[in-house]
């Protein structure tokens, strides 16, 4: 056995075995990054690896049977053993291994240093702006919603410029009516610099004012006062958009500029009429009358259209409605609610979603809400390619329903890489927290999803977000935790029974599950798809 691994040790067999686990270490990880700057299919990589495994019997078997000599590679048998080089040519794979061991040891120090991603909304880029909803400085009854919608409509105007990180509307005016300090705005919002401004309106007068301001430091970068008619708010939008790009360092074509103006809206009382929309929107996902507080958002919705026809949030705002019609129909209460009643909704809705297709202004809010109408119709064909698509579009607009069918089915890579984008965007809308924790479980790695659910409840403490860091616990089997975050965490009783039966069948008690199933049944107008899903966890499937 001694002479066999001294003659292995002369052939430098083992040299060469090192030699090629180093570089086919090296390999892979080059072809790690190119491929995926590439865009490359996952089956490329999976081929190179075979081959490099496959390779490694092949260089072990040639390491024995073969000798480099100085009239090249012979056969050992064939080599006299007083004129073998084997000793030289040790000593250069011996430099050879070293050599690629320092760069190996390099790549891991830089991954581990500077290679790691950041965590999402973390990152403070030099051209990342967020517009704070601007004051109104006049009394008049829509006054407040006017600034709003001019607000709005300088935050969509930025949007429209690539080159900026723009903080979208829920997050920036999340601080409306805060008297915060810029820095400590800024740095929640994970950006560079903010907007601020006041608006003045005085019958057919309007003075709008406007700063830009450098977050690191509070310097003013620029700041200017526009006295027109209120009837010429776009071009006070444009002209503001423009000023703070050209200050940011971004150089406008004419395209881009053409673009601001098309997209922009002109009429103030559809300014008016889209803000009282939305607030109604809003407080109706808070409220135990969804549906009529959906409605009465419709009506304003419906004026703002009838005034702006092209506004594209609109109609998906106004679609949500139709969508919580249809799933309340499905359900215990909606046994008084016809067919007639149901196709009618149905075609309202697909109408909205056509229409927001049609009208959006750009690409992201186009695939967000083509991806939303392919799930409602049912049109599931088309869904990967509209996955994939939504991953690497520009923009920050979120798909109602692209998790639950991205996620869940075998799509997690890519709905991850979206909800991150979601997150610089949006740092606190809880949809990307709770669409990254999410797609972090259906990848397979619980813990990850866990710290990213915590850090999202520092930033937008929201029940959905506490939903999902429950399925993480359970997911990651820390049972305790999971019981602990139910107990501290949540307090609807039905949603505190909801997440106790999957708790309970997670650690296997039978028994108990079917008394918490039983008080689960009790519930009047139990939600469809929460009674599938307990039916599901207690075996009935």
């Amino acid at each position: 056995m001694s002479s066999l691994f001294e003659e292995l040790k002369r052939r430098n067999v083992f040299r060469v075995a090192i030699a090629y686990v180093a570089v086919a270490w090296l390999i892979i990880q080059v072809a790690d990054i190119a491929l995926e700057n590439f865009g490359a299919p996952d089956w490329v990589m999976k081929t190179l690896i075979f081959i490099l495994a496959i390779g490694f019997p092949v260089a072990v078997l040639f390491a024995w049977a073969f000798e480099m000599t100085p009239e090249g590679i012979k056969r050992e048998s064939e080599v006299d053993r007083s004129k073998s080089i084997t000793r030289q040519t040790g000593q250069k794979l011996n430099r050879m291994i070293i050599g690629v061991l320092v760069v190996v040891v390099g790549l891991l120090l830089v991954d581990k240093f500077q290679m790691q991603p950041a965590a999402p909304g973390s990152v403070v880029t030099d051209r990342s702006v967020a517009v704070l909803p601007f004051v109104a400085m006049s009394s008049g009854p829509d006054d407040e919603y006017f600034a709003d919608g001019l607000t709005e409509e300088i935050l969509n105007s930025l949007t429209r410029i690539p080159e900026l990180l723009v903080t979208a509307r829920t997050s920036a005016f999340h601080f409306k009516g805060q008297d915060l300090p810029i820095p400590e705005v800024a740095a929640k919002l994970g950006v560079g610099h903010v907007v601020e401004g006041s608006v003045r309106r005085d019958g057919d007068r309007l003075r709008v004012t406007a700063q830009l301001i450098r977050a690191s430091d509070g310097f003013h970068l620029w700041s200017k006062n526009y006295d027109r008619e209120t009837t010429d708010t776009l071009s006070v939008q444009t002209d503001i958009a423009e000023a703070i790009s050209s200050a940011l360092g971004v150089v406008l074509d004419d395209t881009q500029r053409e673009r601001m103006h098309e997209a922009g809206i002109r009429n103030p009382d559809a300014f008016i009429a889209l803000q009282k929309g939305y607030e109604e929107f809003e407080a109706a996902h808070g409220s135990t009358e969804l549906l009529s507080r959906l409605a009465n958002a419709n009506t304003w919705l419906e004026k703002a259209l009838e005034l702006e026809p092209g506004i594209a949030d609109a109609y998906s705002t106004h679609a949500d409605y139709y969508t919580h019609f249809l799933m309340m129909s499905m359900e215990a209460d909606g046994s008084d609610i016809s067919d007639e009643q149901r196709e009618e909704a149905y075609q309202h809705l697909v109408a909205d979603l056509d229409n927001a297709i049609r009208t959006a202004a750009d690409e992201s809010r186009r695939i967000t809400n083509s991806l939303d109408l392919a799930i409602i119709t049912g049109n599931w064909r088309g869904l990967p390619e509209l996955v994939s698509q939504l991953t690497d579009a520009n923009g920050c607009s979120g798909a109602a329903w692209a998790d639950v069918v991205s996620a869940p089915y075998g799509y997690a890579d890519d709905y991850a890489r979206y909800a991150e984008r979601m997150i610089s965007c949006d740092p606190l809308s809880f949809h990307g927290w709770r669409g990254l924790v999410m797609a972090q479980i259906f990848q397979g790695d619980s813990n990850a999803a866990i710290r990213t659910a915590l850090r999202g409840l520092d930033a937008t403490p929201h029940v959905r977000i506490r939903h999902e860091l429950n399925m993480a616990y359970l997911a990651a089997g820390r049972f305790d935790e999971a019981e602990q975050a139910i107990r501290r965490d949540i307090r609807s009783e039905f949603t505190v029974l909801h997440m106790q039966l999957a708790l309970t069948l997670a650690r296997g008690d039978d028994d108990a599950g079917a008394s918490l199933l039983e008080r689960l049944e009790q519930f009047k107008n139990l939600p469809g798809n929460d009674t599938i899903v307990n039916a599901a966890r207690s075996g009935n499937r």
